[in-house]
């Protein structure tokens, strides 16, 4: 590929721990030179709760509410917070580029060129968009209308950056309180009022049905055109299906990396990693 051609990997849905092992695999790939600057798009089935790399699992998350509804849960590689990704409602996205592609930026900086992508995607459906950037140990969030409608989180290994987050073309909010352990000791009823000032979605801010390829699609157009990128279609490579495989059996299906309580910083990483 060129140096304007990104891979695509098209729309897909995997269960969680089979979502973050392809996501690393991708990562140490592209630190090997053995794959371009990727894009990739991906859905949950079943839903799940992901935690940030340092994120306690008993603060964040109801186990006995996951193991009753059937939502999987898992610890990803990058930081940030805990989230819920529901299986109908949501669209995620992971950028994996070599920093020196960006132009060298810091992490600041860097979210900023590829959160582009989200904001753009929002204008395309209609939507007025703009990055809120967070605190030192938060990372940003794509904000419609003062309310959340997209996160996201990175980590960097050797020069190479791995970026993913939320699109959220619906939402639930009871059953994603149901799961996590909201912020205030409230009933149920009144933590989802509170949330619906905080948290949004494409179809509640343009009041009608969204298909799932309408705003694939957006996403697509936006990250290629923030990027200057053109994204051609591609698949996992034969070495990244062989890497994700080992990921999903030795890492994220594994309760000691999940549910661990005692987590170790490494070196240089972004939100709170």
């Amino acid at each position: 590929m060129s140096g304007r051609e990104w891979r695509l990997l098209e729309l897909s849905t995997h269960d969680a721990f089979m979502n973050m092992a392809i996501d690393e695999a991708i990562l140490i790939a592209r630190i090997r030179g053995e794959v371009p600057n990727t894009v990739r798009f991906y859905r949950w089935d079943p839903s799940a709760v992901s935690l940030g790399m340092f994120r306690p699992v008993e603060q964040d998350v109801d186990l006995e509410a996951c193991r009753r509804l059937g939502v999987d849960v898992v610890r990803r590689p990058t930081g940030g917070g805990t989230v819920y990704h529901d299986r109908e409602g949501e669209i995620t996205y992971s950028v994996v580029v070599d920093a020196a592609t960006l132009g060298s930026p810091d992490v600041p900086a860097s979210y900023a060129l590829i959160c582009a992508g989200l904001v753009r995607a929002c204008e395309l459906l209609g939507l007025e968009a703009e990055l809120h950037p967070g605190g030192p140990r938060q990372c940003p969030n794509i904000i419609v209308t003062g309310k959340k409608i997209s996160g996201n989180a990175q980590v960097w290994r050797k020069g190479v950056i791995l970026q993913h987050g939320t699109f959220l073309v619906k939402v639930d909010l009871a059953r994603m309180f149901t799961v996590l352990r909201a912020p205030w000791p409230v009933p149920l009823g009144e933590v989802v009022r509170r949330a619906e000032r905080k948290i949004t979605s494409v179809e509640r801010e343009l009041g009608r049905p969204v298909p799932v390829r309408e705003a694939y699609e957006a996403l697509v157009q936006g990250f290629s055109e923030a990027l200057g990128a053109e994204l051609v279609p591609g698949e996992l490579t034969e070495l990244e299906r062989e890497l994700a495989e080992e990921f999903y059996r030795a890492k994220y299906t594994r309760e000691e990396w999940n549910l661990r309580r005692e987590l170790v910083r490494p070196g240089r990483m972004a939100c709170a990693l």
